[in-house]
Order: C-alpha cells, then sequence, then structure tokens
C-alpha cells in the first residue's frame, strides 16, 4: 500500500500543499496524511503516518525537504519507517529505500541536502553581519514588549495570560514573559 505524507510551513503555502495532494493521489497512494507546520515543530500527521504503516507498505512524499529538516532526522524518520518493514519514497528525485542502491542514494541525497543548508545558513550570517556592521540591520521589532502597558492593564482586570494572549495575537508565552519583567523592575 502507498501511504503519502505532504507537508507545508505556512497556511498561506495552499496551493504547494495542493500540488503535493495531487502528485500523491496521482502515483495512487491510498490514503495522505497532510500538514501544515513548521519542520522544526511537531509534526503529528506524520507520526501518524509512521505508525499507520505496516509491512511492505511505502511512505511517500513529493521532496525530501517536505518530509525531514536534516540529515540526521531524515536518516532516523526512514530507519523507524524500514523498523515496521516499510520503505520511503520520495518522487523528485525518484528515491525508492526499498532497494539497496535507493538507501544508498538516499544517504547521499540526505548528506547534500544537509550541506545546502548549512551553505545558506552561512551566508545568511554573513549577509547579517555585514548589515549590521554597516548599521543596516536592527533585528525584529519588539512587538509584544511594544504592548507591555495593555499586557499589565488586562492582567491588572482579572484576565488569564492566556485571555490576553487571545485578544493581542501574542503568544501566551510572551505575556508570560512581560508580567515576569515587568515584576522585576
Amino acid at each position: 500500500m502507498l501511504v503519502g505524507y505532504a507537508r507545508t510551513s505556512t497556511a498561506d503555502q495552499e496551493a504547494g500543499l495542493e500540488a503535493q495532494i495531487r502528485d500523491l493521489s496521482a502515483i495512487g497512494c491510498e490514503k495522505v496524511f497532510q500538514e501544515r507546520v513548521s519542520s522544526v515543530g511537531k509534526r503529528a500527521e506524520l507520526e501518524r503516518c509512521i505508525d499507520y504503516v505496516r509491512d511492505t507498505d511505502k511512505i511517500v512524499v513529493k521532496r525530501l525537504d517536505r518530509f525531514a529538516r536534516s540529515m540526521a532526522d531524515a536518516i532516523d524518520l526512514e530507519r523507524r519507517i524500514a523498523a515496521k518493514g516499510a520503505a520511503l519514497q520520495i518522487l523528485d528525485p525518484a528515491i525508492d529505500t526499498s532497494t539497496a542502491a535507493g538507501r544508498l542514494t538516499f544517504n547521499i541525497f540526505s548528506s547534500v541536502a544537509q550541506f545546502e543548508r548549512e551553505i545558506m545558513l552561512e551566508r545568511q550570517r554573513e549577509g547579517i553581519a555585514k548589515a549590521k556592521a554597516e548599521g543596516k540591520y536592527r533585528g525584529r521589532k519588539p512587538t509584544v514588549r511594544m504592548q507591555a502597558g495593555r499586557i499589565r492593564e488586562l492582567k491588572g482586570s482579572g484576565m488569564s495570560n492566556s485571555a490576553i494572549a487571545r485578544q493581542l495575537g501574542v503568544h501566551v508565552s510572551n505575556v508570560g514573559r512581560v508580567l515576569a519583567l515587568g515584576q522585576q523592575q
């Protein structure tokens, strides 16, 4: 049985998710697990997908970057799939870990993907350092701290941290940080 897994990082990448699902369905995936979550976040549907597969099944993904966040992650996930007697199939490029050549290709592509990611991060750090040296980089605007007065006001009126976070559209942990900073001052 072919079991698909499709992922995009954000909700606004709807067309990308639809394209993945279309391609997975076109090759015969009987079930497709899908989610909109960053690769660094918890991927509950990927976990469900791995739990779902049985001996001789294949998990099919469009591209390696939709499946794993790093070489170590890719290898770990592939081993978990193999331990269940299943295999991994990547459509672009064509890789199938049910064969020795496919596993070799998978490991090579995982290494190359990790290398590309590290090179990109090095360039990004260099660009940020250059921008800082030229006085052009100031970082992200501290939007939650700018709302500190409103957060304290709402807390003073008896609202819970989670209610404040919902009302202001921020994460509850940021509300807690702002309130903790206010107590230290």
